[in-house]
């Protein structure tokens, strides 16, 4: 039986009480933040157990956290890196990622692990403490924070492995993945799956292993012979990652992505690109020839900044009115657009 709403006189009160806690005056946000005061009271109204309400909870409450120590650092790129935490330091494996994360730390990036061992802590040694974030997660035996993070403020120690990936997708501009186990392949298919549909932004993902990589051959094996043959995925989704042996060229690839790339939103109907300099009219030309059936209709535009964004306002854009279908395809026009040369001038 669906719940009845609240009455005047309540809501009244949620105003009063969001006026009392300083609630931000910009309208939307003080309307989100009554809607989760509303949520969390119409728990009780619905009959939750004790249980449901200590999910909930625990859940708000950790990710709150977790938002508060990356706000800060919002103005830096960062990469998640997975992999497995049974890895030995003297294993290529490590070795590999450890070098990849000082490579990409040199770049001004950021790694965001999982704070246990192996490649975990091979990410934050190579990348730094300073350049590192920590996700870690209690499990039933021991929290398992390694040597380079313990005690640092951007260690988040979640309870729940789904709000553990959400922050692992949300603060992440690119995805490393190194050999693992179940946990790795969980959150390596499952970030692909929220690329794959829109549900994450597009972002860079590469594979690496050491020695001659033949972990990532047999998954490309897998992918090719079973997902991609039998049709249970699209051929252009296979563009969505790529497997370096070379830790320059992987964090080449990954750079190459924000060479003229900026960042994506949607606006009401409208996909705003963000690009770093303005396209020629033969360069948008060649996009909308290139990739005009991602439109639902009309074309590939270039323009400002679009009502109602509030960032970035001095990045042209690109607009478009996506299909939010096929996004492996758009994937690869954001590759097109990173190939552009500057436009010539007279």
């Amino acid at each position: 039986m669906k719940t009845p709403p609240f009455d005047e006189h309540t809501l009244g009160q949620i105003e009063s009480l969001l006026d009392s806690a300083q609630a931000p005056s910009d309208p939307l946000q003080r309307e989100l933040m009554g809607e989760i005061i509303r949520a969390a009271l119409q728990l009780g109204r619905d009959g939750a157990g004790t249980g449901e309400i200590k999910l909930m909870a625990k859940s708000v409450r950790e990710l709150r956290h977790a938002l508060n120590v990356f706000r800060p650092f919002r103005g830096r790129r960062k990469i998640s890196v997975f992999g497995s935490a049974r890895t030995p330091p003297d294993h290529p494996d490590y070795i590999r990622a450890r070098d990849f994360c000082a490579a990409m730390a040199r770049s001004g990036w950021m790694s965001i692990t999982g704070a246990g061992p192996g490649i975990m802590s091979a990410g934050n040694e190579g990348a730094g403490p300073g350049n590192s974030f920590g996700l870690s997660i209690k499990l039933p035996w021991e929290t398992n924070e390694n040597e380079f993070l313990r005690g640092d403020p951007k260690l988040v120690v979640f309870r729940y492995f789904f709000t553990r990936k959400l922050m692992f997708a949300m603060g992440a501009d690119a995805m490393a993945v190194f050999p693992g186990g179940f946990g790795t392949m969980d959150e390596c298919f499952e970030l692909l799956t929220l690329i794959q549909t829109g549900k994450s932004p597009l972002i860079p993902i590469v594979f690496l292993a050491g020695g001659d990589a033949d972990y990532w051959k047999a998954f490309d094996a897998f992918v090719r012979e079973h997902l991609l043959a039998n049709q249970l995925i699209d051929p252009l989704d296979m563009n969505l990652f790529r497997t370096f042996l070379d830790v320059e060229e992987a964090a080449a690839y990954v750079e190459r992505f924000y060479r003229v790339y900026h960042s994506s939103r949607f606006v009401d109907r409208l996909l705003a690109i963000r690009i770093r300099r303005p396209l020629s009219a033969a360069q948008l030309e060649e996009l909308n020839a290139g990739f005009g059936d991602l439109c639902v209709r009309g074309r590939i535009e270039q323009r400002g900044a679009l009502p109602g964004e509030d960032d970035w306002q001095e990045l042209p854009r690109l607009t478009m009115e996506f299909d939010r279908k096929h996004y492996s395809k758009l994937r690869m026009l954001l590759d097109r657009i990173n190939g552009f040369d500057p436009p010539s001038t007279p």
